[in-house]
């Protein structure tokens, strides 16, 4: 096996470079995501455009084993979920997508806020406790993992490491604390902190933890986790399944120099995060649609998902992660709601205010 992974950012953009992107999305649009046929088929002959902003490897896997079943073809465009979703909502009606996967809940309920995806029907949204998706049944919940921290193990020791996200911002970690703000997966962090202690609180702990952090902000999870590995800095926040991504790369846990914990139980910088799936009210191939959002949360897609170098914890059918990570029961993350996480508008608006995008 390879162990070369290369695992693309899911870094966010903010202002003039998520509409940069946006606008070279469009140009480029008109060859890699032109539709092909017609009609609502869900069989073989039809081709759906998938707008991907989940791992490109462990999509293509699943993309590849849902082609082979069904016979329609995927054509998959690749992306930051955020600057996808801003996409779909430029492109309007013509927008040549048929389905949003993303990485976290907060673009999916931004693009159901929009009006932008049709509802799932039961036999799709059954698959998955209800818990782990759209509340208004608008998108279906594919994956999951936790935040937490970090850290590397010869510049911090297991007694010192805090137990709580607000400790980050406190003056004993400055210069140790490494920060990928514009990811997508720190906003849902920042909407928790926001929700637990409000909006001044959480203000002033980014701006706490942007003191702290120096120099050492990093565009992206996989280069703060890396850099917390070889000693570059101290600890970090990202969600679990960077580490062990990188140590598999690296050859196992064996020949690491960092390791990742969780905060304290139902702490606030303990977050589930969830991965979803949704078909978009404009596509064409409503069927085919249907079809794979389907086959993701399916036995055979969600095995693929727990057998993979995702490490993410598989959500539908009852399928369990066959990966060496805590077991998906023993997780005590804070209890936020996917309607509590919202769109991530909050969390934004904060990092914008803190001068952290």
């Amino acid at each position: 096996m390879d162990r070369q992974l290369r695992w693309w950012p899911r870094a966010g953009v903010s202002g003039v470079a998520l509409l940069l992107a946006g606008l070279v999305l469009g140009a480029c649009g008109g060859g890699a995501a032109v539709r092909s046929g017609g009609g609502t088929s869900g069989g073989a002959g039809v081709t759906i455009t998938l707008y991907n902003g989940q791992h490109p490897q462990t999509t293509a896997t699943l993309v590849a084993a849902f082609e082979k079943q069904t016979g329609v073809q995927v054509r998959e465009r690749d992306g930051d979920e955020d600057v996808l979703a801003q996409q779909i909502v430029q492109e309007g009606s013509n927008s040549p997508a048929d389905v949003y996967y993303s990485e976290n809940s907060p673009d999916l309920q931004f693009l159901a806020s929009k009006g932008d995806l049709a509802k799932l029907g039961p036999a799709v949204l059954g698959k998955v406790p209800s818990r782990y998706s759209s509340p208004q049944g608008m998108w279906v919940g594919v994956t999951a993992r936790v935040s937490g921290i970090v850290y590397n193990t010869r510049l911090v020791r297991p007694s010192q490491i805090p137990r709580s996200v607000m400790e980050l911002a406190s003056p004993a970690w400055a210069g140790k604390l490494g920060l990928a703000p514009s990811e997508t997966d720190f906003q849902p962090v920042i909407t928790s902190v926001e929700r637990t202690y409000g909006h001044a609180a959480a203000l002033s702990w980014l701006e706490g933890l942007k003191r702290n952090a120096g120099n050492h902000v990093y565009p992206d999870n996989e280069t703060l986790v890396a850099e917390v590995n070889s000693g570059q800095v101290a600890l970090g926040i990202v969600d679990h399944y960077y580490w062990y991504r990188l140590a598999y790369e690296l050859g196992g846990a064996a020949h690491m120099h960092s390791r990742f914990t969780t905060f304290a139980p139902r702490n606030a910088g303990y977050v589930l995060d969830v991965s979803g799936a949704g078909v978009l009210r404009t596509s064409r191939h409503q069927a085919a649609a249907r079809r794979f959002v389907a086959f993701l949360v399916s036995k055979q897609g969600q095995e693929i998902i727990a057998r993979s170098q995702s490490y993410e914890y598989p959500l539908g059918s009852g399928v369990k992660t066959s990966q060496p990570i805590p077991a998906f029961s023993s997780l005590e993350p804070v209890p936020l709601s996917i309607a509590e996480l919202g769109s991530g508008s909050g969390a934004l608006a904060l990092l914008h205010q803190a001068q952290l995008l």
